[in-house]
């Protein structure tokens, strides 16, 4: 597969066209920030954790009937990827008060909801990407009635299997945020990526944080974090 011009560069990762019209080449960076790109570092290994990380949850999640944009890793920190147009949509999945939830509800951190929260944010670095309903997003014509309940189902079927997959392994899940896309034949299906960047991690024994908080957080032993969490998922 060629990898031709650059077509967008984000935070974390870096897309590229490529002589198939319908797949694009990902190359993931160790860049990192927080609070909406106020907060820059690097986190040495990062784009190469996450991409094999993502890569390893989107295959697994293939095969519970949840279609994404992995075509195939081609390196440490590229993968091929179908073509999508993305939804200007945050999915965010709430399974304990932790970050923006705790302070908005006033929860104190660590507590279990008794049912998994699914929020909405609108995709805007200038407006902070603020929370969204669902009317918001039918009558700003993000997405359908239909795709939403397509993405609300998608979700839910994703919490489940990761919370599923990380207890195993002594993690517990505690939120995550995904990202959609149409096809170009308007097939909804799962993109951007799953990752300690886009997922918050503890670990179930010692309450230890193993994902971006630590950066977030100034908390140190940020690259070693995000190998452990590629290790018990994955053994490497």
């Amino acid at each position: 597969m060629e990898k031709k011009e650059l077509l967008y560069e984000g935070k974390a990762k870096k897309v590229f066209a490529t002589n198939d019209p319908e797949c694009y080449i990902v190359s993931y960076k160790d860049d990192a920030t927080a609070f909406n790109g106020l907060k820059k570092g690097t986190i040495v290994g990062k784009g190469v954790v996450n991409n094999q990380v993502s890569n390893y949850l989107m295959e697994e999640l293939e095969k519970e009937g949840i279609p994404t944009h992995l075509v195939r890793e081609l390196s440490e920190r590229e993968t091929l990827v179908k073509k999508v147009k993305i939804i200007p949509l945050e999915v965010i999945m709430r399974n304990i008060a932790a970050g923006s939830l705790a302070k908005r509800l006033g929860l104190e951190e660590g507590v279990r909801m008794a049912s998994p929260v699914l929020e909405y944010c609108y995709k805007d670095d200038a407006l902070g990407d603020p929370m969204v309903n669902e009317y918001h997003i039918r009558a700003m014509n993000i997405a359908s009635k239909e795709e939403l309940e397509k993405i609300a189902e998608y979700s839910f079927r994703i919490n489940d299997y990761l919370t599923s997959r990380f207890a195993a392994i002594g993690i517990t899940l505690v939120d995550f945020k995904i990202e959609f896309g149409r096809t170009s034949d308007g097939t909804v299906i799962l993109a951007d990526e799953i990752s300690p960047d886009t997922c918050r991690f503890w670990d179930t024994a010692t309450g230890n944080k193993l994902d971006k908080d630590r950066f977030r957080r100034d908390l140190g032993s940020v690259e070693e974090a995000y190998i452990e969490i590629r290790k018990r998922l994955m053994g490497i």
